[in-house]
């Protein structure tokens, strides 16, 4: 029996209000999902119970509805510590996505601890938000940059990496999977050997969190950070995962309510962690609706979502690569997710995508912020279909019927 039979997609759709409608005349076929993914009807009433009947601000009132919110709140990050098997929930830190979670690490630990000469290694993989934090911290601290090059199947190397590593290496920031081209690196061999030569590691582990179960201990990672709305929660909130000896020696990011354990106009003392680290007042929805994502991942079970992606990704590899004439696909990992950048000769990606939308299908056209990964291979854009558990092999299907269609009509 299929992981397909066994988990009922149909059924699992129903419980997506977006995926059944109509987009010029056409069902909708939602294929973006490596930019957000949709949200079940358990995220979407869990938040409007919130605001309906539990909304307060947290950690300040001794009122019964600011309590409750406070208890769903904190619970919420529980609920995160035991997703990602953090070893404390302490180490679990509420940010506005993965874009704020590498931002705090490069600024508060990189403020801290980068010096002159120093250098960070990432990968020629990484998307801008994993890229840019670190360029503009080292050129704050007149560090340096190093990046470990992608191969022609779109994979890194370790012994790239251990060529790379030297006595003025600090830091190591790697992607664990890709969202361009949708490589899984072996993430763990390259922690193993940054932490032989005490070097610590981030993660930026966005497209991971929704494809797989992330265990932060085994990993023996330093930082991992991932957004919720990737993993069918809400936008606006992500989580910073760092280990609870790196986190009490930095800096707070941002300054302000809830962070503070004292102020005087003469001086202020910082609170506990994680409140250290989540100034003002936070996106208590937010936390309260990814929770609510993750459980229903878990009642799904995680081990079926990834053994069915694996066959739909297997299902729609062969159908590109056999019913396309001239496709172009990017990378060709030995492990992947189900995403697939693409170019066509003779055709622009805009002008595919463009076209596609008026047959009800949603892709994603451009360089995926990852302008560095798409010049290596020799292209400035490509079209993304990126998949979930809630796509199916008809959808693919209709995908080349109406890809060839396109393609015919350009060229």
């Amino acid at each position: 029996m299929s992981a397909a039979t066994s988990l009922n997609i149909e059924k699992i759709r129903e419980d997506f209000p977006i995926l059944h409608q109509l987009v010029h005349g056409k069902p909708l076929i939602y294929f973006d999902n490596a930019a957000t993914s949709q949200k079940p009807y358990t995220v979407i009433d869990r938040i409007h119970q919130y605001y309906s009947f539990e909304n307060s601000n947290i950690h300040r009132g001794t009122y019964y509805l600011s309590e409750l919110a406070s208890n769903y709140y904190e619970g919420a990050r529980d609920t995160i510590q035991q997703a990602i098997n953090a070893a404390k929930r302490e180490e679990v830190i509420f940010v506005r996505g993965a874009t704020e979670g590498i931002n705090l690490v490069a600024s508060s630990w990189g403020r801290s601890f980068l010096k002159a000469g120093d250098e960070i290694i990432i990968s020629g993989m990484e998307h801008h938000a994993n890229i840019v934090p670190w360029q503009q911290i080292c050129i704050e601290k007149g560090a340096v940059l190093k990046v470990i090059p992608v191969d022609e199947n779109g994979e890194i190397h370790l012994d790239d990496f251990k060529n790379l590593i030297n006595e003025k290496t600090k830091f190591v920031s790697l992607v664990q999977v890709s969202n361009g081209i949708g490589t899984i690196n072996a993430i763990k061999e390259f922690i193993d050997i940054a932490h032989a030569h005490q070097i610590p590691v981030m993660i930026d582990g966005c497209q991971a969190a929704p494809h797989m179960e992330i265990d932060v201990q085994a990993l023996d990672c330093d930082f991992y950070t991932f957004s919720g709305h990737k993993v069918f929660g809400p936008t606006g909130i992500g989580v910073l995962y760092g280990k609870e000896s790196l986190l009490e020696v930095m800096p707070p990011y941002q300054f302000g309510g809830d962070m503070i354990r004292h102020v005087s106009f003469q001086k202020t003392t910082f609170n506990d962690l994680p409140y250290k680290f989540e100034a003002g007042t936070p996106h208590i929805s937010g936390a309260i609706g990814l929770a609510a994502a993750f459980d229903y991942l878990n009642s799904l079970g995680r081990g079926n979502l990834l053994q069915y992606e694996n066959e739909l990704f297997a299902y729609a590899d062969a159908k590109l690569n056999q019913e396309v004439a001239g496709i172009r696909l990017l990378g060709n990992a030995r492990k992947k997710i189900p995403v697939f950048s693409f170019v066509v000769e003779g055709t622009h990606p805009l002008d595919i995508g463009t076209m596609l939308d008026f047959e009800g299908i949603a892709i994603r056209t451009g360089n995926h912020c990852t302008q560095p990964l798409m010049e290596r291979f020799g292209v400035s854009a490509s079209a993304r279909l990126s998949l979930a558990f809630y796509n199916t092999k008809e959808e693919v299907d209709k995908f080349v019927i109406a890809l060839n269609k396109v393609l015919q009509l350009l060229r």
